[in-house]
């Protein structure tokens, strides 16, 4: 763990060419996209893999990797931190079980369908949490009925787990005893999820930033998830839980989440506990089809005949018409002519150039020939008319060529539009725009000085909300942080405990070689490669008068002993070297009180896992004959 201490290189930037290859070659090799997720963060565990393997840099890492396709799995069990607990953070679920729950169901009516996505799923706690409290509400058998939870996470391995659906009793510490009693199976392996909850629960690899939303969905988990992604990634993610979610469907984001990207998309229901409404936006297309009246169907009123229609259309018009034959006679002309120029039926039929229209209040004769030889229309703007009964009018003339389908002259139409009051108003709007120029210079000082002032609030807002971005980012950093530790303790506290098992394997061996040793009616002497005393027993101090503690780790032929080592020097060698496997000898010595003794000797290799470690010399006193 010291590894850890020390940071393998300066913090990651944005733009490091080697990190971006390696994040590169990650999603072409294996299809995980980590260019999302946030980079201080996702560079703290990488460097934190390439720690544990001694690997210096991130273009060493690429070729570690494509040496080793293992690394992969322990990579990116490093990257997806998977902390969860079941209940975490209890007042959100107290929220949900007291308020939102009973108001969903109520809008779902008694046999409505409830479909839930927990997205970001790890190993299954939090989706659990909600099954239960689902079940709690409707009831085991309604619950089957009704309820579906979609559960999903881009961690194959953790999904494996939730799927298994098997936590240790350390792990369901947080669930009240009476849902413990009520949901979960004790069992060997530990405590299992009650199997109708685990029926409702569908698991399934899904990576949020690439593949396609869940639809119809009545509740989103997705708890300190976002979190590790940046900002645009956040926004996208969002979107496409505002797609997956009904009308009335409900959103539960972490503690460290508060929706700044996309507030437009959900409406805040408790803000503190994290629960956001879906905000439903109308399409501009749907508005505009709910203003089209639907046809009428069924008994239609009997249409006019054409002729009728054209005739009626004609004396309706808003504006003075006369039609004029090829010959140059009056055709026909419509009530506004008549007012306006004074004809009269006498007047159908006779040549038009007899008539004082053809050349009062403008020249007709000519603009009609004008538009037959070019066959297009001809306007004339500004035609005043004058009159002794009425006010003089200003009129826009134009004359339209009349032609069959086989393009044969057929005559011309003369409209005659009163423009009068146009022209009053382009008069007033030219004395509008003067006494516009007027206040327009009054103001352009006004409105620079506002312009002045607006640019300092947008600086002040622009700054305001890059600080409030800021610390969002911040706060979501060190709600990461506070993961890793958290899952970095929890790894500790693993290797803690196989030590400790370890350490009490260890002693237990111990205690059972000391039990052996002192067991053994000879005296034994255990000297390793370079003759140090290793193990010296209890019968060993008896015989020759010195504790273990005063000659472990020294030569044994340095020992002031009564036995004469010395004269067993080449057995020792023999055995040392591995010329023999066994040496036996009786030699004369003295024991701790002075008295003679002989004494039988063997010598044995004290054999390794590859090589002699050193020699055992067992002493026994000889049985006299």
């Amino acid at each position: 763990m010291s590894s850890e201490k020390q940071p393998l290189r300066s913090p990651i930037i944005e733009g490091d060419s080697a990190f971006e290859r390696l994040l590169e070659h990650l999603g072409r090799t294996r299809g995980f996209d980590f260019t999302a997720y946030k980079r201080p963060s996702l560079a703290r565990r990488l460097e934190r893999r390439m720690a544990l393997v001694s690997v210096p840099d991130f273009g060493s890492y690429i070729d570690y990797l494509e040496a080793n396709p293992d690394e992969f799995r322990q990579l990116f069990n490093t990257i997806l931190i998977n902390v969860t607990a079941f209940f975490r953070d209890g007042a959100p679920w107290d929220a949900l079980r007291t308020e939102l729950i009973p108001e969903l169901l109520e809008a779902r009516g008694p046999d409505g369908d409830i479909r839930i996505w927990s997205a970001g799923c790890a190993s299954g706690e939090e989706t659990y949490t909600v099954a239960i409290l689902f079940a709690e509400a409707l009831g085991r058998e309604a619950f089957g009925q009704r309820v579906r939870i979609y559960a999903t996470d881009v961690d194959e391995e953790a999904l494996r787990e939730a799927r298994a659906a098997v936590y240790s009793r350390a792990r369901i510490d947080d669930v009240p005893a009476e849902l413990v009693a009520k949901y979960f199976l004790e069992r060997s392996e530990g405590f299992v999820l009650d199997p109708e909850l685990r029926r409702a629960v569908i698991f399934g690899r899904h990576d949020l930033v690439q593949d396609p939303p869940i639809s119809r969905i009545s509740l989103v988990v997705c708890r300190n998830t976002l979190m590790y992604f940046n900002m645009e990634t956040q926004s996208r993610v969002l979107s496409r839980f505002h797609y997956a979610l009904t009308d009335d469907g409900l959103l539960l984001l972490g503690k460290a989440e508060v929706l700044l990207t996309r507030s437009e998309l959900f409406a805040p229901v408790d803000l503190r506990r994290r629960f956001f409404r879906k905000i439903n936006r109308e399409d501009e297309r749907d508005r505009t089809a709910a203003l089209v009246v639907p046809r009428r169907e069924g008994n239609k009123p009997p249409m006019p005949k054409q002729s009728e229609m054209f005739s009626v259309a004609f004396e309706a018009a808003p504006i003075a018409q006369v039609i004029i034959e090829a010959g140059g006679a009056l055709a026909v002309y419509n009530d506004r002519a008549r007012d306006l120029f004074g004809l009269a039926p006498a007047d159908v039929g006779r040549p038009f150039h007899e008539l004082e229209l053809s050349y009062r209040p403008v020249e007709l004769r000519s603009l009609i020939q004008n538009a037959q030889a070019h066959r297009r229309p001809v306007v004339v703007k500004d035609v005043r008319l004058e009159g002794r009964d009425r006010e003089p009018r200003n009129l826009e003339v134009q004359v339209t060529p009349l032609f069959d389908p086989t393009g044969r002259g057929l005559g011309a139409s003369v409209t005659f539009a009163d423009a009068s009051r146009v022209q009053e108003l382009q008069q007033q709007l030219i004395r509008s725009k003067q006494d516009l120029e007027t206040t327009y210079e009054e103001l352009l000082s006004t409105n620079e000085e506002l312009e002045t002032t607006n640019e300092e609030l947008q600086s002040t807002v622009e700054e305001l909300e890059t600080t409030n971005e800021e610390l969002q980012s911040t706060n979501e950093e060190l709600e990461t942080m506070n993961e890793e530790l958290q899952s970095t303790n929890e790894e500790i506290q693993a290797i803690n405990l196989e030590l400790r098992e370890r350490s009490e394997a260890l002693n237990d061996v111990n205690h059972f070689l000391e039990s052996i040793m002192r067991g053994l009616r000879g005296a034994v002497i255990v000297v390793d490669q370079e003759l140090h005393v290793l193990a010296w027993n209890h019968r060993s101090e008896d015989m020759w008068g010195l504790r273990a503690d005063e000659v472990r780790r020294r030569n044994v032929f340095g020992l002031d002993i009564g036995l004469p080592i010395e004269h067993f020097r080449r057995e020792i060698r023999a055995c040392l070297s591995g010329e023999t496997d066994l040496a036996n000898l009786t030699v004369q010595a003295t024991n701790r009180r002075g008295k003679p003794v002989l004494c039988n000797v063997t010598c044995t290799p004290l054999l390794g896992k590859n090589h002699i470690q050193g020699v055992i010399v067992m002493v026994d006193e000889a049985v006299a004959d």
